[in-house]
């Protein structure tokens, strides 16, 4: 078979792959991102060619030209290597939250694994159940995102069959996380917890997807996933079975599972929310006599995948913005010069923008400009703007949907819990500038990774504790409430 090197400028690393491998197969490992799944549409995954020849079909060369690049520069879902070849690609230094918070536990004997399976990101934590001491900590990229960054391109790339290989590789890399870990200390693992979204449990259990393409979005198959080391590929023993816990919903998986029980808004006497700012927007509201949650499509504007800028939180990327007099000022993440913009300064800017009076209450540019610059090559356009009201929208939807099934009103609530790495970025003030979230700023906390701080109290827990939640918690479509339309137009408005 004829080799070829692939070389990375400017991280200095060398591939060896076979003649006509595509670049897809291996790029994704280095921050290489492919959010429309591979179908040339979002230029994400563009790279620039340094040496050699990449030869580009009609199609490729179509969609180059669409994206406005110049001939230097290929998309990697279209590239084959077919010679040596050098290019230019970012290192993208992904920032994923693994917690060590304190939580309350009885102790155990023994050693158990937490895996937070996150649409982009996947984190394990080794745990002495003794203690409930984080003893190791594994986080990598998940290797899906080579078949869609969102939930809709992963369940679609299922129907369009790779949902054989998607579930190998990431039971590959979750046993591939979890034996480095034990290699830096040799213990027998007593169990091993796994919480995500739905989509994220069926694909690794091997479960159907396809019911979560079509309306009405429903499927039977959400329950508590248990298999054992074996036919997951992996080579150490594991003495109880492995436990993927249940969903709650649709799209709302065990991951707000976990963050119900780490916020104990299941035990409270007042109201409480949780919000998931991630790639799928979750929302919870409740306290101990009964739950609603639902989901929403805020995700992508926050991941950076409907902004023509935007980036998640990475190397690069504005992950703040700040108004000194009257001049913005931008904090990078890496110290570089700013290459786009990730969610949290996404809503800093609009905050910024409002307060400058640059955009009116539609959202319209008042300068009648397609675009506002906002620091060096960084800016946002007029459907950025939109992007934006779209997924505020979704959000302060959401809550007053959801305040409404359990009759009360907004003010009610008492704490409002953003969780998430996203969430860990945010500026409260500006949030609540934006009016995505109508509540004062007091009443609103950054709380970090729930997902994984749920699934270390799961390690400790047994059936009733997680039965508990489900038994008073409703999943609500928020689309299916008659007044979801009016009320969502409404909230689109910068008042």
């Amino acid at each position: 078979m004829i080799k070829h090197s692939i070389r990375l400028h400017p991280l200095g690393k060398e591939l060896m792959v076979n003649d006509q491998t595509p670049l897809i197969d291996v790029l994704h490992e280095f921050g290489i991102e492919f959010p429309c799944g591979g179908k040339g549409t979002c230029g994400k995954c563009k790279v620039r060619l340094l040496e050699g020849e990449i030869k580009t079909t009609e199609d490729h060369q179509q969609k180059i030209e669409k994206l406005g690049l110049s001939d230097d520069w290929r998309l990697a879902c279209f590239s084959k290597c077919t010679t040596d070849i050098t290019l230019e690609i970012d290192q993208f230094n992904h920032l994923i939250l693994a917690d060590e918070s304190e939580f309350d536990f009885c102790p155990q004997e023994g050693f158990g694994v937490a895996v937070d399976l996150g649409t982009t990101t996947v984190v394990a934590q080794l745990i002495d159940l003794s203690s409930a001491k984080v003893l190791a900590v594994e986080t990598m990229l998940n290797p899906q995102v080579r078949f869609g960054a969102d939930l809709i391109s992963r369940i679609q790339s299922c129907i369009d069959g790779n949902q054989t290989e998607m579930t190998r590789i990431i039971r590959a890399v979750i046993g591939k996380m979890i034996d480095l870990m034990m290699k830096k200390h040799p213990v027998e693992l007593q169990k091993v917890v796994l919480v995500g979204n739905s989509v994220m449990q069926l694909i690794f259990s091997n479960g159907n997807v396809s019911p979560l393409s079509m309306y009405p979005f429903k499927t039977d198959n959400l329950g508590l996933k248990t298999l054992i080391p074996e036919e997951l590929g992996w080579n150490f023993q594991v003495k109880e079975k492995v436990k993927f816990y249940p969903s709650i919903g649709s799209f709302v998986g065990s991951d707000i599972l976990a963050g119900i029980l780490a916020t104990g808004l299941h035990q409270k006497e007042k109201f409480t929310a949780l919000i998931d700012l991630g790639t799928n927007g979750e929302i919870v509201i409740g306290n101990k006599n009964q739950i609603v949650c639902a989901s929403t499509a805020a995700g992508p504007a926050f991941e950076g995948a409907n902004i023509s800028m935007g980036m998640r939180a990475v190397t690069g990327a504005i992950s703040s913005l700040n108004l000194v007099e009257d001049k913005i000022e931008a904090i990078v993440i890496g110290n570089t010069a700013p290459k786009g913009i990730c969610g949290s300064a996404l809503i800093d800017a609009i905050a910024i923008l409002r307060k400058l009076d640059l955009i009116g209450m539609f959202g319209e540019i008042n300068s009648g400009e397609t675009a506002i610059q906002i620091t060096g090559k960084v800016s946002l356009s007029q459907k950025d703007i939109n992007e934006f009201q779209l997924a505020k929208a979704a959000i302060a939807t959401g809550l007053s949907i959801l305040a409404r099934k359990l009759s009360i009103e907004l003010d009610e609530i008492e704490t409002i819990y953003i969780a998430g790495g996203f969430g860990s970025y945010i500026n409260i003030e500006n949030l609540a500038a934006t009016g995505m979230i109508e509540l004062p700023q007091e009443k609103i906390h950054k709380i970090g990774n729930t997902a994984l701080i749920g699934a270390k109290m799961f390690l400790f827990s047994d059936t009733e504790m997680y039965e508990e939640i489900l038994t008073k918690t409703r999943h609500i479509n928020l689309e299916g409430d008659p007044n979801f339309q009016n009320i969502y137009v409404d909230k689109m408005l910068f008042l």
